[in-house]
């Protein structure tokens, strides 16, 4: 548990799901999915994909500056959500916050097209190593901002979203700033990405027929699949928080945990997934686990990676395992963003106070407020993250 809550005071994400919060939580109050069939490279595979409304705002803030015309799309999906989570949070641009924003792949789009060039060539475009480092979200975006905090980009795959809010949590408590905008951002649906994925045999397959709205690519939750259903999704999704409890915060962290677990393959977490039992239990600290009234899980809709997180679920929560839900089957898996994306669903769950499921895993029927959700994310290697929050006028 935190020595004092840290604030939520804005959230901002583009997804398939939409692009503001009254805008994606309707979107999770529709009984579908937000994938589609999609021609990547030279194959038709199963993806989340922007709506077209916000494409055309990408288009527009890559045509609205010349040196932002030769950015990858992880840069620009950053850029048009930091600007909108500061404008929701009152901060000014050109003010002391930091910016801590994580990518899995970073520039997926650039990287392959730089290196088809060389292959082609024998030589490398001149903007072909500033605009694919990993650094170059965070950095952009503060150019953007004008901000004169500290700028901090890291990888730590699918729980690098999660990692930079406990990154914030480190500065904010340490007292070296009170803001911190925090999240990650990816765009992934590049053929060489899609094929790392089919490659380790993760990724949904197509049907031998056209599968119909009511039908579900992606099974995230659904413990009895027999096969692999991971669909990837390109996203960005921020944060800011700001020290202390605010009057017009959206939730409190009141608790985080971390842990990796020594591996036995580079790709797998354990049968009962010990990262994230340590990590979920640092983060309740000394609060009775029936005080959660939900989890979202991370469930990337694989068989393993699904199941192990409930096994581990079961042995922190015992006979009072909470309200568990996900929104991979809905929105696909977008790596980096995509604990950011879990969390907002999180806070939008306490906001409107309403339990938003999944159509494979059934809950006992819940009638208590919720007051309290945990969000877990973990990435390859099993480096997972929980986050407790806390509705600020939790009943």
């Amino acid at each position: 548990m935190l020595k004092e809550p840290i604030s939520i005071t804005a959230l901002s994400s583009i997804s398939a799901l939409g692009e503001s919060l009254e805008e994606v939580w309707q979107s999770y109050n529709r009984n579908e999915h937000f994938l589609s069939e999609a021609l990547i490279g030279e194959q038709k595979v199963w993806v989340s994909q922007l709506p077209e409304t916000i494409k055309l705002k990408i288009e527009d803030l890559r045509h609205s500056d010349a040196k932002y015309k030769h950015l990858d799309d992880s840069v620009l999906f950053a850029i048009l959500s930091a600007r909108k989570a500061i404008e929701s949070a009152g901060w000014e641009k050109g003010s002391n916050f930091g910016i801590n924003i994580g990518s899995s792949r970073g520039a997926t789009s650039l990287f392959e097209k730089y290196h088809e060039e060389f292959l082609r060539d024998g030589k490398s475009a001149t903007l072909s190593s500033p605009t694919t480092t990993l650094g170059n979200i965070s950095s952009w975006v503060a150019h953007d901002l004008k901000s004169k905090g500290p700028e901090i980009s890291h990888s730590i795959t699918c729980s690098t979203a999660l990692h930079a809010v406990l990154n914030a949590v480190a500065w904010i408590q340490s007292g070296m700033t009170d803001q911190f905008l925090v999240g990650g951002s990816e765009a992934p649906l590049t053929p060489f990405t899609i094929a790392q994925m089919q490659a380790l045999k993760v990724y949904s397959k197509m049907s031998s027929r056209a599968q119909s709205r009511d039908e579900y690519p992606c099974k995230a939750m659904n413990l009895d699949k027999n096969q692999n259903t991971m669909v990837l999704g390109e996203a960005a999704g921020l944060a800011c928080l700001e020290k202390g409890t605010k009057k017009h915060a959206l939730a409190l962290i009141e608790g985080i945990g971390y842990a990796t677990e020594p591996l036995e393959h580079s790709v797998s977490i354990s049968t009962d997934a010990q990262c994230f039992q340590d990590s979920m239990k640092m983060a309740l600290g000394n609060l009775d686990p029936s005080q959660v009234d939900a989890v979202v899980m991370h469930a990337p809709g694989t068989i393993k990676g699904d199941q192990t997180e409930f096994n581990a679920i079961q042995k922190v929560f015992g006979h009072t395992v909470p309200f568990l839900t996900t929104n991979k089957w809905k929105l696909g898996h977008t790596f980096g963003a995509s604990g950011l994306l879990s969390l907002e669903m999180a806070v939008l769950m306490m906001k409107y106070q309403e339990y938003i499921g999944s159509p494979f895993f059934s809950n006992e029927k819940q009638s208590k407020p919720i007051g309290k959700v945990l969000v877990n994310a973990v990435g390859f290697g099993g480096n997972a993250v929980s986050i407790l929050l806390k509705r600020p006028d939790a009943l």
